[in-house]
């Protein structure tokens, strides 16, 4: 009989930006993945490619690398709080966690969010305190914030008695004092294996595996990624799958992958503790227990937070739907929305009294802003309303509603004027520190105070300001706050933006769109410097003559146009308006598009 291969799984957790897949890069290019004459890219497992355009991940990924005799499977996590329901399911798969934290700014409210769930799980963290290499780092200071934060949290006495190790994750640097020689990440691997026991050998007890995650391939199907717990899984094994609802099924697995690098390899037999992946049932979902066909014993079923934030996704209904897009109508909208519930457990979609749309609920406006950006460039058309926050009631039937802990760093000379926006937005501050001319401002906000905000910070701020918020607790609701100050400058009918009539319009209003632009009645080309909408003809030519004039024949100069990414649409439509995705463009519109409509509705 061979001896059981020591397996440790471990979880790299941390806020964004603190840098989990730059230390992910550390360990694959340290224990010889890749091929001497290989080139290999930054942040390798953000392979998805909104992930590298905006170099945050958004979905966790699996690797696996050997130190010695050890086989350690390691899992990326996404830091944003948007995607914390990948961050809830990955947890229950791992030995331990590393947690990251930045040497400067010290623990940040998503770095709370995950390491209580690790804690809960009764995980004993590694701290790695990175890019000690700044010349801001307080890395001394940063660990007496963390032994803060872990009481606060209540760990136990083992998880207090945390390893603690500080090194540059972009230079694959770590070791145990600050003042220590290191050129690798040695003394995190010794750390690792010293700190945590490998999994017990539970080759012989019946089979049980939980899905975490889900996975497609073109050729195979949906794949199942999860733990074996207890048990060996076997390529052409009948086994019995325990449904959420308590019903048991019998299926068959094609075929069994574990990970080896980056690559996920086919094996014959998987054993207990790995992470491995399954090809063969078409039906599996998260939280579902993949047990002994004989012996069904399922595991409790994962549970995830609820969503906070709601849109309505509805057909795209303009004078230039379907022009561009592929997949336009209703039934093409539910398989699309379908088939992103089977991997996006974070989601709730419900159908709208109009047969036309759905009510689909996420965990923040960038969590359902990347859903929406993955259908539009899978050459979907979708018409989105304004977010809207979900409230809930308390026992005595009194309405609460979401508040999120705020961290802001700002500039001094502009912290006055976030302060004022904040409290207008009924914010209240509960903390402000100054240092090296930034002021650290925290405070509590109610999340309808915060949409729509991140715009207006990075334009008070020069662009020189960050903002951290996660969600805190439900309180009784706040009361009116002051949505969008400017009306919408609407075109009044279908044509050709021309240079002579967007020249006129300029003067009165910031423009969104460029001379050449084609609009239709009811399209918003801009933003009113007064409150009310206004109605203009984008689409004016000048008059020809054979008369010449000094001087007013010149070539018109007209200030840029803003034009807007998605998640800024989002944010500035009020709740009479609509964004419209389509692949080519994002277009701002009026629900009701004719003049008469708009004024009859708003009576």
């Amino acid at each position: 009989m061979n001896e059981k291969q020591k397996i440790i799984n471990i979880a790299v957790i941390a806020h964004v930006d603190a840098g989990k897949s730059t230390l992910v890069d550390a360990f694959l290019s340290q224990s010889g993945v890749f091929r001497e004459n290989e080139e290999v890219v930054d942040c390798i497992m953000d392979s998805n490619d909104i992930e590298r355009e905006r170099g945050i991940t958004i979905y966790s990924k699996n690797c696996s690398v050997m130190h010695n005799d050890v086989k350690i499977n390691i899992v990326d996590t996404p830091g944003h709080a948007d995607f914390s329901s990948e961050v809830e399911r990955i947890i229950k798969t791992v030995d331990t966690v590393i947690l990251l934290v930045d040497s400067s700014e010290g623990p940040m409210p998503q770095t709370r969010f995950v390491l209580q769930k690790s804690l809960e799980m009764g995980l004993n963290p590694i701290l790695l305190i990175n890019k000690i290499d700044k010349k801001d780092q307080r890395a001394v200071e940063v660990v007496d914030m963390v032994y803060e934060l872990f009481m606060e949290l209540e760990a136990n006495d083992d998880q207090l008695d945390f390893p603690i190790l500080y090194g540059v994750a972009k230079h694959g640097i770590a070791k145990n004092e600050m003042d220590h020689e290191s050129d690798d990440i040695t003394p995190l691997f010794d750390t690792i294996i010293q700190h945590v026991q490998p999994y017990p050998d539970y080759n012989e007890e019946p089979l049980q595996m939980q899905v975490s995650t889900l996975a497609y391939d073109d050729y195979i199907g949906r794949l199942g990624i999860g733990r074996v717990y207890k048990g060996t899984i076997r390529t052409g094994q009948t086994v019995s799958v325990c449904k959420e609802d308590g019903s048991v099924v019998q299926r068959k697995i094609n075929q069994v992958f574990v990970y080896k690098g980056l690559k996920r390899t086919p094996v014959e037999r998987a054993e207990a503790g790995d992470i491995v992946v399954l090809a063969g049932i078409s039906d599996i979902t998260i939280g579902e227990t993949i047990c002994d066909d004989k012996n069904p014993l399922p595991l409790e079923v994962i549970h995830i937070e609820e969503p906070t934030l709601s849109m309505n996704f509805m057909v795209n209904k303009s004078p230039f739907a379907g022009k561009v897009g592929k997949y336009v109508t209703s039934r093409h909208l539910k398989e699309r929305m379908e088939k992103e519930l089977e991997v996006n457990v974070g989601l709730l979609v419900e159908p709208l009294e109009s047969t036309d749309g759905f009510k689909v609920s996420g965990r923040g406006e960038l969590h359902l802003s990347i859903l929406l950006e993955n259908m539009r460039r899978e050459s979907y058309e979708v018409a989105v309303s304004k977010p809207e926050v979900i409230m809930h009631r308390d026992a005595k039937g009194k309405l609460l509603e979401p508040i999120e802990k705020v961290i802001i760093s700002v500039p001094d000379e502009y912290s006055g004027s976030v302060i004022s926006k904040l409290n207008i937005r009924k914010g209240i501050m509960t903390g402000m520190s100054g240092k090296d001319g930034y002021s650290k401002l925290e405070y509590l906000v109610p999340t309808r105070g915060l949409l729509g905000y991140r715009t207006e910070f990075i334009n008070d701020t020069r662009g020189e300001g960050t903002l951290v918020r996660r969600f805190e607790c439900f309180e009784p609701h706040k009361g009116d706050i002051p949505q969008r100050s400017n009306g919408a400058v609407i075109a009044q009918e279908e044509g050709i933006s021309t240079p002579y009539a967007l020249s006129n319009i300029s003067e009165r209003a910031t423009l969104f769109i460029e001379p050449g632009t084609k609009v239709y009645e009811g399209m918003i080309v801009g933003m009113n410097s007064r409150n009310e909408d206004m109605v203009v003809n984008a689409c004016k030519a000048k008059k020809t003559t054979n008369m010449r004039a000094a001087g007013t024949d010149d070539a018109v100069k007209l200030p840029p146009a803003r034009i807007f990414t998605l998640e800024e649409a989002l944010e500035f439509i009020n709740d009479d308006e609509l964004v419209e995705i389509v692949p080519d463009d994002i277009r701002l519109r009026k629900k009701h598009l004719k003049e008469l409509e708009r004024r009859r509705n708003s009576r």
